[in-house]
């Protein structure tokens, strides 16, 4: 098991989340462990007699709400996803290899919150 695995796997949703400036960025919403035979989806391609709902429905994913490639990179290598307000869309998104450490019930991130992807 990998050392991102490892801190991954010690984190819990409703864990405080901390940047590397020492900001409070907001509280773990979910916990995905990387899984390196992931597979990315692709959006199908649109029939042309379907309407713009349809179209937006079919491509519709789940987590990690965020572009296609970045999505692929996240499911991967794990990721946390993190409540806060310090954001528009209210959540961001921790890839695993961003958390420096697991401290008791806190997780320490080694990057700052404006250099994590929003959720779309």
């Amino acid at each position: 098991m990998s050392q991102q695995d490892t801190a991954v796997s010690r984190v819990t949703t409703g864990m405080p989340v901390t940047d590397s400036t020492g900001v409070g960025i907001g509280t773990v919403d979910l916990v995905q462990r990387g899984d390196p035979n992931a597979v990315t989806v692709q959006a199908p391609a649109a029939d042309p007699g379907s309407s713009l709902d349809e179209l937006i429905e079919s491509t519709a994913v789940g987590e990690p709400d965020v572009p296609a490639d970045l999505a692929a990179r996240l499911l991967h290598g794990g990721y946390l996803k993190v409540s806060t307000e310090l954001v528009p869309t209210g959540a961001v998104y921790v890839p695993a290899d961003r958390i420096a450490v697991v401290d008791g019930n806190q997780v320490h991130l080694d990057v700052p919150l404006d250099k994590l992807p929003a959720e779309e």
